[in-house]
């Protein structure tokens, strides 16, 4: 019986032991199973990182690519004054102070030039003017930009037209010459622009207004009072007056220009005329706010000019109809 119980024992133990090595077995495989899971895993993730990190030197590229482009057209559109680089911001400047030259004055420079808005100020050049003045040449930098895209430029509203157009213009508008009355007003003695743009000759290759047979000119030359030249325009019943302003000192040519305009409405004229300013510090926009029509400053040619004459005098032809009666 003991033996019978043994051998049954033993047959048991023997049966464990079967059991243990195939639980060792599938547990080995589930091992390898696991590992070759894990391995699987590894290589998805290895695959994903290279794929995620290839998309991500690509967008890398592309944000790059955009900040070039924003950078090219940001630098296009931010503008700075420059020397040696572009935009550096490198301006000169030149001024007088009423402080004895010497160190203080040198200072006094400095200070000046960074009260306009300049950083790191030099001053290159100092200069007595007399006893108590210091002429000045110095450099600094701008580091504020000039927007180019917010800006907005007031100009005459005008197509360059060439000779033939617009004596062809001007006669099939009002079937005459255009009167044109021009003259430095005021103090001004200053008639080279005004010559320039009224004599025959004109400048530079392009012919005054007195070349074309749109208009008869009449060039009263320079300090003409305002009273004169109204009178000589309602005399000539000019379709046009054209006055040239030089002598800016202290702002003397706005007063000059203001009166001239008051003058005209007084005497029931300035409707019935093209009121035109020009000098080297006339902008349009200036000339619109002192009650003009146009403004023309440096740079402006007699082809500009007749141009705008042309245009403005038949433009006006259509929507109020003759202005002399």
């Amino acid at each position: 019986m003991a033996t019978g119980i043994g051998r049954g024992n033993c047959r048991l133990a023997a049966g464990g032991k079967v059991s243990t090595a195939s639980h060792r077995a599938q547990h080995a495989a589930e091992h390898r199973d696991n590992h070759l899971d894990e391995h699987r895993d590894e290589h998805r993730h290895e695959h994903r990182h290279e794929h995620r990190a290839g998309h991500q030197d690509e967008y890398r590229d592309q944000d790059r690519d955009l900040h070039k482009d924003l950078h090219r057209d940001l630098h296009k559109d931010l503008v700075l004054p420059y020397g040696d680089q572009l935009n550096d911001g490198v301006v000169q400047v030149s001024f007088t102070l009423p402080v004895a030259a010497g160190a203080l004055a040198e200072e006094a420079a400095r200070q000046a030039m960074r009260l306009m808005g300049l950083e790191d100020p030099q001053v290159a050049e100092a200069a007595a003017v007399g006893e108590n003045a210091t002429f000045f040449v110095g450099y600094g930098k701008l580091t504020r930009p000039v927007e180019l895209s917010k800006l907005r430029v007031a100009k005459p509203m005008w197509e360059e037209l060439d000779q033939g157009t617009i004596n062809r213009l001007v006669h099939e508008t009002l079937g005459r010459p255009m009167v044109v009355v021009g003259a430095a007003t005021g103090q001004d003695a200053h008639t080279l622009g005004l010559d320039a743009i009224l004599n025959y000759k004109g400048f530079a290759g392009n012919r005054g207004l007195e070349a074309y047979s749109a208009f008869k000119v009449i060039n009263m030359g320079s300090q003409v009072p305002n009273e004169v030249l109204v009178a000589k325009a309602r005399e000539a019943k000019a379709d046009a007056i054209l006055v040239s302003q030089v002598v800016t000192e202290r702002n003397v040519h706005l007063a000059n220009l203001t009166n001239l305009v008051e003058l005209l409405e007084a005497e029931g004229l300035r409707d019935k005329v093209v009121l035109v300013v020009g000098g080297p510090r006339i902008t349009h926009a200036l000339a619109i706010e002192l009650g003009y029509d146009a403004g023309f400053g440096p740079g402006t040619r007699p082809q500009d000019v007749a141009s705008y004459l042309a245009q403005e005098i038949a433009r006006r032809h259509v929507e109020l109809g003759p202005l002399h009666e």
